[in-house]
């Protein structure tokens, strides 16, 4: 939880059998931190054997899906001590869950948010939806399995085009490529 002990990720389950998980860090652009990866995990561990729930959609809220891994967690940590937190379990999680996933992209679809709209069975992208996944600007390559999951979607040379390049995927043209 963080600091006000307010949830960063809310789940709502509606009488239709649709879970919708929501990630509510609207001052960091709903950056992935420690909180909302463990919520997340919970969340969706508890869904895949929720007998009312028929369907999940994943969604940032209507101005951004997820900018990014919070890189504030990163600033001071070697590779070592980012290695060791374990971030598997968030993306175990969810690729274990035996339910239909849905991400609901508006806005930024960034580097660990690519991959976690990446990780949904189906994407379902707004207007405002930007992909990309820029952590080669900050010298890094991509984890969580995100060059995988690009290639499987969009094919070697149009994921090495994202990933070398940094370059933001607008929805239409995210659509055209297959993502």
């Amino acid at each position: 939880m963080n600091s006000r002990q307010e949830p960063v990720v809310t789940l709502e389950v509606r009488n239709d059998g649709v879970a919708v998980v929501q990630i509510s860090r609207p001052e960091a652009k709903n950056a992935l931190n420690s909180a909302v990866r463990e919520q997340l995990a919970v969340h969706f561990r508890a869904l895949a054997s929720d007998v009312r729930v028929r369907a999940i959609v994943l969604t940032g809220g209507e101005q951004c899906f997820v900018a990014g891994a919070d890189i504030r967690e990163f600033a001071h940590a070697s590779a070592i001590e980012i290695y060791l937190r374990h971030t598997e379990y968030l993306w175990e999680a969810i690729s274990r869950c035996p339910k239909p996933i849905i991400a609901a992209v508006n806005g930024f679809a960034l580097g660990g948010g690519c991959e976690l709209a990446m990780h949904c069975d189906i994407i379902v992208a707004g207007e405002s939806a930007r992909f990309g996944q820029p952590e080669v600007k900050l010298g890094l390559m991509p984890g969580a399995g995100g060059t995988q999951r690009l290639i499987r979607a969009v094919g070697k040379v149009q994921a090495m085009r994202i990933a070398l390049t940094g370059c933001l995927v607008p929805a239409p043209q995210a659509l055209a490529i297959g993502m």
